[in-house]
């Protein structure tokens, strides 16, 4: 697979072959998060992974928010409609949009120290589903976010080319051993 456009094509080049590189080394989800944050240019603390499970959202990453609680498939958020529509959302007014902030206020370690970052809420969004193919299941969501205490201090806005270089990032991520859908049974077998 190849990715073109608009960006300089060399260095996204590099880095989505780095991303694709993984699908065979079985990685974890903070490694090909940390890919996907290189890929597009954000903290590691902007990436968040979910699966689908047992009619849940859960994440997978960032590891503290692993036991924040999951998001109902029936519910209005996001990453719940992500799934439900099967189709990605782009926003870089999301802090405008009425949505639960409760994950937002959870402190994150930050990249580039060992200690959590103070929270600051995602002022720009996009949300995207983790399918093989546009015809199979959604395994998941990806969610890449920029943060800050307003739109301005939270960088540039997000742009179609980065949408598109999430949707297909994410057909990589659905070929990730740690987002292949699981039921509870199944997952119970595996241990």
């Amino acid at each position: 697979m190849r990715y073109t456009s608009g960006r300089s094509g060399t260095a996204a080049n590099t880095d989505f072959q780095e991303l694709e590189k993984l699908v065979n080394q079985q990685p974890t989800p903070d490694r090909a998060a940390a890919k996907l944050a290189k890929l597009l240019k954000v903290q590691r603390t902007e990436v968040a992974l979910l699966r689908v499970q047992d009619g849940l959202l859960k994440f997978i990453y960032p590891a503290e928010l692993r036991a924040a609680g999951a998001i109902p498939l029936s519910s209005n958020a996001v990453a719940a409609r992500t799934v439900t529509t099967r189709t990605s959302l782009l926003s870089n007014t999301f802090a405008r949009i009425n949505h639960v902030r409760h994950f937002e206020s959870i402190p994150l370690e930050d990249d580039s120290e060992s200690e959590a970052a103070k929270p600051a809420p995602i002022q720009k969004l996009i949300s995207v589903p983790v399918q093989r193919a546009k015809d199979e299941p959604v395994l998941g969501v990806i969610q890449v976010s920029r943060k800050g205490l307003n739109v301005r201090l939270a960088g540039p806005d997000f742009t179609n080319d980065e949408l598109q270089l999430t949707e297909l990032a994410a057909t990589l991520i659905a070929q990730m051993e740690f987002m292949q859908l699981r039921t509870t049974a199944q997952a119970a077998a595996a241990k």
